[in-house]
């Protein structure tokens, strides 16, 4: 398609969010980013990949915290003599990645993006299930028992709620920087994406992809 189109997935731990955001971006053949794709590149920053988990587990290894103080964001060193903590520092890193990834057309997966890009022409979308399905879900892919399935989903979503919630000042799976909050256990994986699709088709005004 000739219109640069931006299309940002948020969703819940075993909605299925990743691979609708996966299939958007094979259908329309554009490039899709997500957590490891952020890493990948911010490890061409000089960042190693293991302070994102640590950042994550909220770890605060003194070696680690002296990494993060000397890394360098494209090419400019952030200095160690500021007050703002690895967190953020680290954040702001991924905000500079997602908006490169940005310049031209893309399916970006988690991260705030919505936020990030919040001045940028978006299509922006929230994925949730029901919770049962949630776990059915997790069980399936992890291989964790019911149980563990169910704590594995309340860690991820309280890690994601908290973290979109501190550096968007919203509340995570509503309205706010979202244009549309799908109910993957309805429509399935199938349905969703072409629910999205006709959201960009009728958003951009564009109908040359199926």
């Amino acid at each position: 398609m000739d219109r640069k189109i931006i299309i940002n997935i948020s969703r819940e731990c075993g909605s299925s969010g990743h691979s609708i955001g996966k299939k958007i971006a094979d259908d329309l053949g554009i490039n899709f980013y997500d957590r490891l794709a952020i890493e990948r590149e911010a490890k061409k920053s000089g960042i190693n990949q293991e302070l994102f988990r640590a950042v994550d587990k909220q770890q605060t290894n003194s070696f680690l915290y002296s990494i993060a103080m000397s890394i360098y964001s494209y090419g400019e060193k952030i200095s160690a003599a500021g007050t703002v903590s690895m967190s953020d520092r680290l954040y702001l890193v991924q905000n500079d990645i997602i908006k490169n990834f940005a310049q031209n057309s893309c399916v970006i997966v988690g991260r705030c993006a919505n936020f990030i890009l919040r001045k940028e022409d978006c299509v922006n979308v929230f994925i949730y299930a029901d919770l049962e399905k949630r776990i059915e879900h997790i069980m399936d892919i992890e291989g964790l028992n019911e149980d563990k399935a169910k704590d594995y989903i309340n860690k991820i979503d309280k890690k994601r709620s908290s973290y979109y919630n501190y550096y968007t000042s919203e509340k995570w799976g509503t309205k706010a920087y979202n244009d549309m909050l799908i109910d993957s256990t309805v429509v399935g994986v199938t349905g969703c994406v072409s629910v999205i699709k006709q959201l960009i088709k009728e958003k951009y005004n564009v109908s040359d992809f199926n």
